[in-house]
C-alpha cells in the first residue's frame, strides 16, 4: 500500500505556502527525512522532509502550487525496512502454510524435523523445505514454489515496466524543463539549500563526485564554476564579418576583472533602485566658502568629498547598509567600521579606492585623501590594500553628465549611491518660484537585507544632510 507524504506544519500560524522546488522525481528511492520539496512562505524558504523511506511513486504537486498544511504531496512505495516487512509477512504466510503440512505428516517426519519445529521462524522455514520427505507433498510444494515464481516474476514485470514507463516520464519531464533537480543525489537538505543558494547544479557535481555530497564539495565547485557560470550568461554572438569588417582588441586586465565582479554581483544581488533630489543651493555656497582650507590641506573640497562624510555619519546611523549577508550560515555581518569605496575612472577603467574610517575624519581630511588617491589610481599606482575593505561606494557622474542611473551594487557590500548632474531648477518657495540647484540622486541596495521603508529612509536622510550642511557635523 503507498504511503502518503503530507504538507506538516511549517511554521506558527502557516497553513499554506509556495512550492518553490521539487528535489526529487518519479522512481527515485529517499530516505526518511530527506527533503523532497522547498516552499516559501512570508520571505521564508523551509524544505519538507519525507516522513518515510521508499520509492517515490507519484508526485502529485508542480512546482508554484500553494499547499496547504496537511495536504499529499507524493506517494511513496515504502521500501528497504518496509519492504523487509513485507518479505517477512510473505514467509509468515509460507510458514503458516507449512507448518500446517507439517502438522498432517507429523507422524511421519523424523526427530530433525521436530527439532526444526523448535527454531527461530527463519531457520524453521529452511529446514521445513529442506526435509520434506513425501514424494506428494514435495510435488505439491513444487507446484506452489513454480505458482509463487511465476507470480513474483509477472509482478516484477509489471513492477518493471511500471518504473520504465516512470522513468521515461522523468526523463522527458527533465528534458523539457532543462533544469535539473537534482532528484536522487546524496546530500543533506542543508547541502541541497546552500547548493540553490550558490547556484550549483547537483547533477554536474554528482558527477565528480561519488558518494554523499557535503557542503564543502559544493562551495569548492561553485567557486571553480564561476567564471564558467559568467562566460555561460553571455550572449551568443553572430558573424559580424557578414556584415563588414571588424576589429578585436583583447581586454585589460581591469575591464576582465570588471566584468566578472558587475556579472557576480548582478547574479548574486537582488537589486532594488530609489531615487530622490537634493536643493544644494545653500551647501554650494559652503563649499565655496571653504575651499581655501581644503586647498591649504592639499585637497579640493567637492560635492563627493562632502557626500562622503554625510554617507559616513547615515552608515552610523543606519546599520543595515553597512552591513553584509551571509546566506550560507544566514546571518547579517555588521561591521562596527565604517569604510567607504569612490568609483574613479581612469583610462583603463574603473577603479575603486577606499577611504578608510571616513567617520572618524573631517571634511577636509577626507577632500584631501580623495585628491591623493584620485590620482593614485590615474597613475596606475594604487596598491590592493587601497581598494580593499569597503562596506559602501559611490559613483559620482556629474561631471560627465546624465540625469539619472542605475549603479550595480558591488557584492558584498549592500547598497551604493549614485550622484548625477546638477541643474538648476524653478522651485516653488513662499509663494514664488525661485531658481534652486538640484541634485539627482540614484540608490541601488540589496533587497535581502534591506527593504524599500529603509532605502526611502536612507536616501531621505542624505537628502536633508545635503540641505543643512551642518546636519553631518553636528551629528543631527
Amino acid at each position: 500500500m503507498a504511503k502518503e507524504i503530507k504538507v506538516p506544519q511549517i511554521g506558527d500560524g502557516v497553513e499554506s505556502a509556495t512550492v518553490s522546488e521539487i528535489l526529487v522525481a518519479e522512481g527515485d528511492k529517499i530516505e526518511k527525512d530527506q527533503g523532497v520539496i522547498a516552499v516559501e512562505s512570508d520571505k521564508a524558504s523551509v524544505e519538507v522532509p519525507s516522513s518515510a523511506a521508499g520509492t517515490i511513486k507519484e508526485i502529485k504537486i508542480s512546482e508554484g502550487d500553494e499547499v496547504e498544511v496537511g495536504q499529499v504531496i507524493i506517494l511513496l512505495e515504502e521500501s528497504d525496512d518496509e519492504d523487509g516487512e513485507a518479505d517477512d509477512n510473505e514467509e509468515s504466510s509460507e510458514e503458516q502454510e507449512e507448518e500446517k503440512a507439517s502438522e498432517e505428516k507429523e507422524g511421519a517426519d523424523d526427530d530433525n524435523e521436530d527439532d526444526a519445529e523448535e527454531k527461530d521462524s527463519d531457520k524453521k522455514k529452511k529446514k521445513v523445505k529442506e526435509e520434506k520427505s513425501s514424494d506428494d507433498e514435495e510435488e505439491s510444494e513444487d507446484d506452489e514454489e513454480d505458482e509463487k515464481k511465476s507470480s513474483k516474476k509477472d509482478e516484477s514485470g509489471d513492477k518493471s515496466d511500471e518504473k520504465s514507463s516512470e522513468e521515461s516520464k522523468d526523463d522527458k519531464s527533465k528534458k523539457s524543463s532543462g533544469k535539473s533537480t537534482g532528484a536522487g543525489i546524496q546530500a543533506s537538505p542543508g547541502t541541497r539549500r546552500l547548493a540553490r543558494e550558490l547556484g550549483v547544479d547537483l547533477t554536474e557535481l554528482a558527477e565528480e563526485i561519488s558518494g554523499k555530497i557535503s557542503e564543502k564539495d559544493v562551495k569548492e565547485f561553485a567557486k571553480k564554476g564561476s567564471e564558467k557560470s559568467i562566460k555561460s550568461a553571455a550572449v551568443s554572438l553572430p558573424d559580424f564579418e557578414k556584415w563588414g569588417s571588424v576589429e578585436r582588441k583583447p581586454l585589460n586586465n581591469i575591464r576582465k576583472a570588471t566584468a566578472k565582479n558587475v556579472t557576480a554581483s548582478w547574479q548574486a544581488v537582488p537589486h532594488v533602485f530609489q531615487f530622490d533630489e537634493a536643493d544644494i543651493t545653500d551647501i554650494q555656497q559652503y563649499l565655496e566658502a571653504n575651499q581655501d582650507k581644503a586647498e591649504k590641506a592639499g585637497g579640493k573640497l567637492t560635492i563627493t568629498a562632502l557626500l562622503t562624510k554625510i554617507v559616513a555619519s547615515a552608515l552610523v546611523r543606519f546599520p543595515k547598509f553597512n552591513a553584509s549577508v551571509d546566506m550560507e550560515n544566514e546571518e547579517m555581518i555588521l561591521k562596527n567600521y565604517v569604510n567607504i569605496g569612490i568609483a574613479v575612472a581612469t583610462e583603463k577603467g574603473l577603479l575603486v579606492p577606499v577611504i578608510k574610517d571616513a567617520d572618524k575624519k573631517s571634511i577636509i581630511e577626507i577632500a584631501v585623501e580623495l585628491s591623493n588617491i584620485a590620482e593614485k589610481a590615474r597613475d596606475g599606482k594604487l596598491s590592493k590594500e587601497d581598494m580593499e575593505g569597503a562596506n559602501f561606494s559611490i559613483s559620482n557622474l556629474g561631471g560627465i553628465g546624465g540625469t539619472n542611473f542605475t549603479p550595480i551594487v558591488p557584492a558584498p557590500q549592500s547598497a551604493i549611491l549614485g550622484i548625477s548632474r546638477s541643474a538648476k531648477k524653478p522651485v516653488y518657495i513662499d509663494d514664488e518660484f525661485k531658481p534652486r540647484e538640484i541634485l539627482p540622486l540614484s540608490l541601488s541596495y540589496d533587497h535581502r537585507l534591506i527593504d524599500g521603508a529603509d532605502g526611502a529612509a536612507f536616501i531621505n536622510w542624505i537628502t536633508q544632510a545635503l540641505q543643512d550642511p551642518y546636519k553631518a557635523l553636528l551629528g543631527a
